[in-house]
């Protein structure tokens, strides 16, 4: 089996990458069966932006057929969501029109259309603590061989770096091997949202591994 290439981001990934976050887009799962209409719906939300506004942050995984996988990431979340609404979520309202009728019924790229135009920007507390945020999709040939832990302890240290305290990611609740990837990574749950079937876990990059909220607390 040919071994992979971890590297930074750079022009003309965006097909590939998109390609990735079509074929796990079901909860780790190839996706494509449910997108076949808009094959980039995924991506243009879970890729495209992070490409564009933080290339710093963004890691390609590549073999010899091509990228199998990408870590992605925003040093500022907040900021981040700040500059996608501005300067990338209009483009998409323009091109995709909101789905009508009983939401019930959509398919799941009328539900991605629908978060074009009514977005998610939860950031989970203590953001003092975890500003930042990642995710991480492999292609089942890059899976399993020690690529993704690579990649996310490399962005992660890039982040700290750049200053950041902790970060935070989001793990659908149907996918139990991804949440028990990260917490052998030293993530932790912060919170679950029901209505959106979502887990965050969070992770200091604090050198001493304590975030400044423990830091803060009175002893006992």
């Amino acid at each position: 089996m040919n071994g992979c290439t971890i590297r930074p981001a750079r022009p003309g990934d965006d097909p590939g990458a998109y390609h990735v976050c079509l074929r796990t887009g079901d909860s780790g799962r190839d996706g494509e069966p449910f997108y076949k209409e808009d094959p980039d719906a995924l991506g243009r939300i879970f890729v495209g932006p992070y490409l564009a506004f933080e290339p710093e942050f963004s890691l390609i995984l590549e073999d010899q057929q091509g990228v199998c996988g990408y870590a992605l990431g925003a040093l500022d979340s907040r900021a981040f969501y700040a500059r996608y609404a501005a300067e990338w979520r209009p483009e998409l309202c323009a091109r995709f029109p909101a789905p009508q009728g009983d939401g019930t019924q959509w398919t799941r790229v009328q539900q991605v259309h629908d978060c074009y135009h009514h977005p998610d920007y939860f950031c989970p507390e203590p953001y003092a603590d975890y500003p930042s945020h990642l995710h991480i999709d492999l292609l089942p040939r890059a899976q399993g061989r020690g690529y993704g832990r690579r990649m996310l302890e490399q962005l992660m240290d890039q982040l700290r770096r750049r200053g950041s305290p902790g970060v935070h990611l989001g793990v659908s609740m149907a996918n139990t091997p991804a949440f028990g990837f990260y917490q052998h990574l030293g993530f932790r749950e912060l919170c679950r949202v029901e209505k959106d079937g979502c887990i965050y876990m969070g992770k200091s990059l604090c050198a001493e591994g304590r975030t400044s909220s423990e830091h803060s607390a009175p002893s006992s």
